[in-house]
């Protein structure tokens, strides 16, 4: 994905659609009332972030409930598709994706989804964007009688529009979860008051494991611990990577092999998988080096969503900034360290006990938010480097000790 190219695709192209469109909606304007007072379809719009889709798990849950599964549909960026297969809750003939290999093909993806989706004819449409231009558009043209977004007044933040049917404020202090299953209420109630929402979000509850490996994955899985001669040991994993949207997230690469080696040191029993994506292999290979011991090992670039998910599955700890696999980690039993720096937990931690989160809690963190398009022109995240290895081993060694009782 080319982050950078997609952002100013949706600036330099977002703004002047979202104001054409808007126009478009004011001169012939539009029905928002359903057939029968229910909604009958449901299109989510959310084509970036995997880590970001596990948090609407409980949206698309409520979406379900109300729709039916069949009639739940949702629109994502093909190389996103993966954890919402993982997640098996919308079937995988209602994921639709568009390519973001480059402008040319995201352009004519988006013009070939709008038309699938608009024979479609949704009931309702759920931008699950914070103030993304592009998805405003796609949710508009979708067709969707009723659609629910994040709507930004004149002059108050991003520009996006008027596109939306059922306009909710972004707010800076609910946590993305029930910000996302809000969108879903208000689709469904069409609230006439609206931004107010006569709505509380539910008590919270732990949740235990969703996820269950195939057959498959567990064959790789066994014939990976064989090859690193891993059969039978306890396997703590460290994400070193925080992926390519956000590069702040990421915690110093020295600290990782640090943190690897007081852990091989205090528990002689386990082994060390460090994990990454493929375009970060050679690097996550060579801080698994450094740590000099073969109970260290590099499975970067070697696992697709689900033989990640099923590797958490049957590991005792993870390690990782905050970040896709903190998320994915929370549909299985794995316990979970995540480091926190340029944006707040308070909006984006996996809501679990098995996940324990570190911040620095400087004064300048977070520096990232939906406000300014989750971009810093920060260029050294101390926030990151002042989370001391000492405070995540002494985590790793609490998870690990009570999942030994």
């Amino acid at each position: 994905m080319n982050v950078p190219l997609l952002r100013k695709l949706d600036y330099w192209l977002g703004i002047p659609l979202c104001g054409v469109l808007t126009a478009c909606r004011r001169i012939f304007g539009s029905s928002k009332e359903i057939p029968g007072g229910k909604i009958r379809s449901i299109l989510f719009v959310k084509l970036a972030e995997q880590g970001s889709t596990v948090l609407a798990r409980p949206a698309i849950l409520r979406a379900i409930e109300e729709a039916g599964r069949d009639h739940v549909h949702f629109l994502v960026f093909d190389e996103n598709r993966h954890i919402l297969d993982a997640m098996n809750l919308v079937p995988p003939g209602n994921i639709h994706t568009v390519p973001s290999s480059g402008a040319f093909d995201t352009l004519l993806g988006c013009l070939a989804a709008v038309r699938v989706l608009q024979k479609l004819e949704f009931d309702a449409a759920v931008d699950l964007e914070f103030f993304s231009r592009g998805t405003a558009v796609l949710s508009y043209l979708s067709g969707a009688k009723r659609r629910a977004g994040y709507h930004v007044p004149e002059l108050t933040g991003p520009y996006r529009g008027d596109l939306f049917t059922e306009r909710l404020s972004f707010n800076p202090v609910l946590h993305t979860e029930d910000g996302f299953l809000s969108l879903v209420e208000a689709a469904i109630s069409s609230p006439p008051y609206a931004p107010a929402l006569d709505w509380r979000p539910p008590e919270r509850f732990e949740r235990g494991p969703v996820f269950s490996p195939s057959w498959e994955d567990l064959e790789w899985l066994k014939n990976v611990r064989e090859e690193f001669h891993a059969s039978g040991a306890p396997l703590i994993l460290l994400n070193t990577n925080a992926g390519e949207l956000l590069p702040l997230r990421r915690w110093p690469g020295e600290n990782f092999v640090a943190l690897a080696k007081n852990l091989l040191e205090r528990y002689p029993e386990i082994k060390i998988a460090f994990t990454g994506t493929g375009g970060e292999a050679g690097l996550v290979e060579a801080l698994a080096a450094k740590t000099g011991s073969s109970r260290c090992f590099s499975l970067a670039g070697r696992t697709s969503i689900s033989r990640l998910l099923a590797l958490m599955e049957n590991s005792e700890a993870l390690v990782t900034s905050d970040s896709g696999p903190s998320h994915f980690a929370s549909l299985t039993g794995i316990g979970t360290v995540t480091l926190f720096g340029p944006e707040t937990p308070l909006l984006f931690a996996a809501r679990t006990a098995r996940n324990r989160v570190i911040t620095s809690g400087l004064a300048c963190s977070p520096c990232m938010n939906a406000f300014n398009g989750r971009s810093s022109n920060c260029k050294r995240n101390i926030c990151m480097e002042r989370i001391t290895v000492e405070e995540v081993f002494e985590a790793v060694c609490r998870i690990y000790e009570e999942r030994k009782r």
